[in-house]
């Protein structure tokens, strides 16, 4: 276990680690400074991490590994995002994958999210970019495991990313993943909470369609056909009731 002196030491030297990358494309620490040298350590631990990992062959028994990585680096990592400055630090990209894959997927959002804003590459290894791979592989864990990702993390995400360049079946998921949990919305409506928003069902129906035919529009194999002529009815439904209710008001 990091000893406070260390961790303490490690967020220091990761706020300094990009002092003087200001100007061009963000690159890794300079090795001949103090933070280069404490991250070029964190490096080989890096590197015996993933050989480790490499070594397992069940996802499974992966996970409780990664978050163990994580929560090792945590002090370095909250060191470089605390300082905000344009680093390639490939320990922080790699702790965002694995947040990712243990669930944890607010910090694989802080730790994107910084990564998106300082233009910072992927890794050779994953092959996709930043702003892809948080879109994508989030997006899909959205889809197997419905509520498993908050909706107003997967809005924050669309917004992340919604700009950057990759294949469409990639932005294709977040829309239907964001389709499903806006359908999920409307299902759970109450309207008889004190702080539901008028007419919030069929809102919420009508944005779960925008993003299903958007969906469709960038994939046509994106599989939201049926959920679209679904959710098309239930709006119908809900504005033939409103306007029923609108005449009832009006002769009454």
């Amino acid at each position: 276990m990091t000893s406070p002196f260390l961790m303490n030491r490690q967020r220091r030297l990761a706020a300094l680690a990009g002092e003087a990358i200001i100007i061009g494309a963000p690159a890794a620490p300079d090795v001949t400074t103090a933070a280069g040298q404490e991250y070029a350590a964190l490096k080989v631990r890096l590197d015996d991490n993933l050989r480790q990992l490499a070594d397992v062959e069940s996802h499974e028994a992966r996970k409780p590994l990664k978050g163990e990585f994580i929560r090792e680096f945590a002090p370095w990592v909250d060191g470089v995002i605390a300082a905000d400055l344009p680093v390639q630090d490939e320990i922080v990209l790699t702790c965002m994958v694995w947040a990712i894959d243990v669930g944890d997927f607010v910090e694989a959002v802080r730790l994107g999210e910084f990564a998106l804003r300082h233009g910072l590459q992927m890794p050779g290894r994953y092959k996709r970019s930043v702003a892809c791979f948080l879109r994508e592989d989030i997006a899909e864990i959205a889809l197997q495991q419905p509520g498993a990702v908050d909706l107003q993390l997967l809005v924050k995400i669309e917004d992340l990313t919604a700009g950057a360049d990759m294949p469409d079946p990639a932005k294709a998921k977040m829309h239907k993943a964001l389709g499903r949990a806006w359908s999920a919305k409307a299902d759970a409506f109450d309207p008889t909470d004190e702080n539901a928003p008028a007419g919030g069902k069929a809102a919420f129906t009508e944005e779960a369609l925008q993003q299903l035919r958007r969906a469709l529009e960038l994939d046509s194999k994106a599989g939201v056909k049926k959920d679209i002529e679904q959710l098309e009815r239930r709006l119908r439904d809900l504005q033939a009731a409103s306007e029923q209710n609108a005449a009832g008001s009006a002769g009454a």
